[in-house]
């Protein structure tokens, strides 16, 4: 088990932490479910740089760092939907895509390759973590307007679900969610028609 490789397995970690702290449903909750879910995402970008400037990409790795990131993404999408926050819709947009494509690495197993993420699955996943992100903020700060920090009060109405930038993550990740798993499939249609090497 390299270091990238555990990073990943303590992203799983974070992921039980996000999920703990935003069921304690307080303010000191959120804040735990918020920076849980912010180091959980950076660890993602951190174990891939990692894994390719030392060479230690492995097949381990290249099959654990989606489904992590998956798990992450999707309880993150469950909760927020759950408090309002997305429509279910979205949510179960989502979470099917992810069903699918890991599906698709599964029969790509079966005929022994190994799939990684390409460039759009990887702009799908940032501008998802960057919604929840947002997301998690709000939760965390919706106080802020009672408090003297204008830091807070900085951070509320940049998060509010009333301002731009929680409405742009959503319909920029759900756009390039759609096309993102539509490319994936179309690149990897050998592989549903059993036309593989």
């Amino acid at each position: 088990m390299n270091l990238p490789n555990t990073i990943t397995l303590c992203r799983l970690v974070l992921t039980g932490v996000f999920v703990g702290g935003a069921a304690l449903h307080s303010v000191a909750g959120h804040w735990i479910a918020l920076l849980a879910f912010v180091i959980a995402a950076v660890s993602d970008w951190f174990d891939g740089y990692l894994a390719r400037k030392y060479a230690l990409v492995t097949p381990l790795g290249r099959l654990l760092d989606p489904v992590a990131d998956k798990v992450l993404v999707c309880a993150a999408f469950v909760y927020l939907s759950a408090q309002g926050l997305c429509p279910v819709w979205v949510t179960v947009l989502i979470v099917a895509r992810e069903f699918l494509i890991t599906g698709l690495r599964q029969i790509a197993i079966e005929a022994g390759q190994l799939l990684s993420s390409d460039h759009l699955g990887k702009w799908k996943t940032g501008l998802q973590l960057g919604y929840c992100t947002t997301c998690l903020v709000w939760f965390a700060v919706m106080s802020a307007p009672e408090s003297a920090n204008p830091a807070l009060r900085f951070l509320y109405d940049l998060s509010k679900p009333s301002s731009w930038l929680m409405p742009g993550f959503l319909w920029l990740a759900l756009t390039l969610t759609v096309v993102s798993g539509c490319n994936y499939m179309w690149a990897n249609r050998a592989l549903l028609t059993g036309k593989h090497s």
